[in-house]
């Protein structure tokens, strides 16, 4: 007499979920996932059960073993799968979207797009979101402010900029021909002109610090995140899809990638009134 375990494991239907969305794209049956496994290509060198007999596994079968198997190895994206249960902002120009919250808890603050005029054309290169732990950003702006202004200041940004709150800027590509060398470039040149703005000299040997060890080799397609996180001690961390490539401790490298954001000339002038919005909001 079969048992409640074999019953159930008999009318199981695997459910495909869409990794980004956490939705269900279709479902399928044991069997039929089974042929599509790769796993399925190597040979056992058993004779293939009678078709009534492939309706359930016996105790032990070797595809028990490998369905935990395989549910282990979707563990690590179970933090994606988290996110996109949280409700999204999405940014206007480019349709990408963002997590309103972390998992780390930071909120999103604003979202926008780099542009860079390439050829007489502004092409769209990533939608960004800025994040920022509320409750840090919220103490700073009431220490140093007291009293809400009538609309954001140049001093409660750049309060921001020199502060140590912890924040986190997504990159999201939408441009379908940049490398790795091009992101290098680009980092290199806006992080250069904002030190020189903020300090009016030049630090070359540490602008090229924020890529650290990652390869030009790395191919980026849209879709593809790069984060860089601002972390207490005034390290800046960068991550290119989930791989940290640096970890540099220098309070002007952050302050000038802040810059970049939240400076007198952004890369996006609404994130930036977003952003400020944001603050004021705290009070």
């Amino acid at each position: 007499m079969p048992t409640a375990v074999d019953e159930v494991t008999a009318k199981t239907e695997m459910v495909e979920i869409e990794p980004n969305t956490g939705l269900a794209l279709k479902t399928a049956t044991n069997e039929e996932k089974a042929n599509d496994e790769p796993e399925a290509k190597i040979s056992t060198g058993e004779a293939p059960k009678p078709k009534d007999m492939q309706q359930k596994n016996e105790p032990g079968d070797p595809d028990d073993a490998k369905s935990q198997k395989v549910g282990e190895e979707k563990e690590p994206e179970c933090h994606k799968e988290q996110e996109a249960d949280v409700p999204v902002e999405v940014e206007p120009k480019t349709g990408v979207s963002f997590p309103v919250k972390l998992n780390d808890g930071k909120q999103l603050e604003a979202v926008g797009l780099r542009k860079k005029s390439m050829l007489g054309l502004g092409i769209k290169i990533y939608a960004f979101g800025i994040y920022a732990d509320n409750d840090q950003l919220k103490a700073l702006v009431r220490d140093k402010i007291g009293k809400a202004p009538a609309k954001p200041t140049k001093e409660m940004y750049h309060m921001v900029i020199d502060s140590d709150v912890g924040t986190i800027v997504r990159l999201v590509i939408v441009f379908s021909s940049l490398t790795m060398s091009m992101v290098r470039k680009n980092f290199d040149e806006g992080l250069g002109a904002a030190i020189k703005k903020l300090t009016g000299g030049k630090k070359e040997e540490l602008t090229k610090m924020i890529m650290g060890e990652a390869s030009d080799d790395i191919k980026l397609i849209p879709g593809s995140e790069i984060e860089i996180s601002r972390l207490p001690g005034y390290i800046l961390q960068t991550k290119v899809m989930g791989e940290v490539v640096s970890n540099v401790q220098s309070e002007l490298l952050c302050r000038a990638y802040m810059y970049l954001y939240l400076g007198d000339d952004p890369f996006d002038k609404e994130a930036k009134d977003k952003f400020g919005s944001s603050l004021l909001h705290l009070f």
